[in-house]
């Protein structure tokens, strides 16, 4: 299968397991969505898929062994929207964007009229057309977070890695950068995996869903077999309830009065 595979993935920071024995596998235009408490290793997940934290194990990338591959090579397959992006002092929208061009520029090289048009297409679909000029610290945070998703775009990496990517976004936006997400994953066969606060987007967005604690796999399979109300109150401690809907479940909080 062309994709992702992850065998046994083991990740320590100061001596203690952050990740234990990960296994996954996602082919090509499938979306996995990774969610679990906070402390349970998502985003180190993430790291280690990408191949920028050390790991045991084994992480195969479109068949060819992670390790392997230079850092060049991987960035022409992984594109990765982290929690945190660092972005350089000063750095206008376009050309923050136009950062994920790298991978396709050689050495000593300037970008071309090609990757040029590539970024405005991107900046047009993801409605930051108008912001190209301006320094990507003087937009507001979901600007900010759509920029970031739109360096990654213009990567075209066939290996998508979302790490919380709606992250100080409005309910609005938060709903047009997922809706987006899927609709390039479906014209383009995608592999896309995301980390989730967001229950009900995990399910309405998540061919599958796997839940992660202390760094294990707890459970994996579609949203309406993981999103169960006992099992979020098992490993989340809340109390909610889950009611079927048209695109997946839908998790509501429930108030527990005394």
């Amino acid at each position: 299968m062309t994709g992702i595979t992850a065998r046994n993935v083991t990740a320590r920071y100061n001596g203690s397991p952050v990740l234990a024995g990960v296994d996954l596998e996602v082919g090509r235009g499938e979306w996995l969505v990774v969610i679990g408490p906070n402390g349970a290793g998502k985003t180190t997940l993430v790291r280690a898929l990408s191949g920028a934290v050390s790991t045991t194990g084994e992480v195969v990338l479109g068949g060819r062994r992670l390790s392997e591959m230079r850092r060049r090579e991987v960035a022409a397959l992984v594109a990765v929207v982290p929690q945190i992006p660092i972005v350089p002092e000063g750095v206008t929208v376009f050309d923050y964007v136009l950062l994920g061009r790298t991978p396709y520029i050689p050495y000593w090289r300037m970008e071309g009229p090609q990757d040029r048009r590539r970024v405005a297409s991107v900046l047009e679909r993801l409605d930051l057309a108008g912001l190209a000029g301006r320094p990507v610290s003087s937009v507001s945070g979901g600007e900010r977070q759509r920029a970031v998703l739109a360096r990654a775009l213009a990567q075209d990496a066939s290996i998508l890695l979302l790490d919380e990517p709606t992250t100080a976004l409005d309910l609005g936006h938060q709903q047009q950068v997922l809706e987006l997400v899927d609709e390039l994953r479906l014209e383009s066969d995608l592999v896309v995996i995301s980390t989730m606060h967001d229950l009900t987007f995990a399910a309405q967005f998540g061919d599958r869903i796997m839940l992660l604690v202390d760094g294990r796999v707890v459970t994996e399979g579609t949203p309406a077999e993981v999103l169960q109300a006992q099992v979020i109150a098992n490993h989340f401690g809340a109390t909610v309830e889950v009611i079927p809907g048209p695109d997946g479940p839908v998790v509501l909080p429930v108030r527990v009065k005394n």
